[in-house]
């Protein structure tokens, strides 16, 4: 593969969508509209939260997860577990990828280049010794619902927005839906993280506790849309009917496909969650 093509490998397309749904709805929030009120900082937005900040901390991630990952069927095709591309050329690829990201939110604005430094801190500290976040049961778990549920939003909403007045309640939700999604995934990677000696949440609680967890997370979520709704707070009082019809639908997609996730079921389960997501954002424009 081209060195271009590699990097594309390490940043994985696949996760880009995870920054940019939760932005998208931020964005659409601020601006009461479905399209973007400033399209060329919007596609900047993006970038950023797309291939840039995932680049960035992904090959943190690949440099500091090996040991995991060489055990990891999952991870069999990485350009660093299959010898395609080495740690020196991988910490070059993450200081040049996180330089590029920090310049593009500039022309976006100086808060917005703040959340990008923030990010890309929790990043490091998720993965890297000598914090190494993803092996402190609970943290790893605290910081990607941070970054995908509270960051991203509002850096959608920021976009256009005063970031100051991003509504504390969506914040709320995300946090604890990203909560729920994520902490199935230390299930998936049980096996290898044990292996490597990594004590995720699962590894340190079991799989029965997480699946618990995760499911009082998720039903938590789905309950303070619906008090938002039920107080036209944030969330439209015209989804309150909807949302009664489709919470027990939810509840019962998550009870059934947590219980041993894989990555196929996790996204199922994204798939399931898109149908009230879409929901919202037409309520709200």
């Amino acid at each position: 593969m081209t060195a271009a093509t590699l990097v594309v490998a390490v940043s994985r397309p696949w996760f880009w969508p995870v920054s940019w749904v939760p932005a998208y709805l931020g964005l659409v929030l601020a601006d009461r509209q479905l399209t973007p009120v400033d399209p060329p900082r919007t596609l900047l937005a993006l970038l950023v939260l797309g291939p840039l900040v995932w680049g960035a901390v992904l090959t943190q991630n690949d440099l500091h997860d090996l040991p995991s990952d060489r055990v990891n069927p999952r991870k069999a095709t990485a350009p660093l577990v299959t010898g395609e591309v080495g740690p020196a050329t991988l910490r070059r690829w993450y200081r040049r990828i996180a330089a590029a990201a920090l310049l593009t939110a500039l022309f976006i604005g100086p808060l917005f280049v703040l959340g990008v430094a923030g990010v890309l801190l929790l990043g490091w500290a998720y993965s890297a010794p000598p914090l190494r976040l993803k092996t402190r049961p609970g943290w790893d778990v605290a910081v990607n619902a941070l970054v995908v549920g509270v960051v991203s939003p509002a850096a959608g909403w920021a976009v256009t927005g005063d970031p100051l007045d991003f509504p504390w309640q969506f914040a709320l939700i995300g946090l604890l839906f990203a909560a729920a999604v994520y902490v199935p995934t230390t299930v998936t990677d049980l096996p290898a993280d044990t292996g490597a000696g990594d004590t995720t949440f699962a590894v340190r609680f079991g799989a029965r506790t997480a699946y618990g967890v995760g499911l009082a997370l998720w039903v938590s979520a789905l309950a303070v849309a619906l008090l938002c709704a039920a107080t036209d707070t944030v969330v439209p009082r015209s989804t309150l009917g909807p949302q009664l019809v489709t919470v027990p639908l939810l509840v019962t997609a998550y009870a059934i496909l947590t219980r041993r996730p894989t990555i196929p079921r996790m996204a199922a389960l994204s798939l399931v969650f898109a149908i009230p997501t879409a929901g919202f954002a037409l309520a709200i424009t």
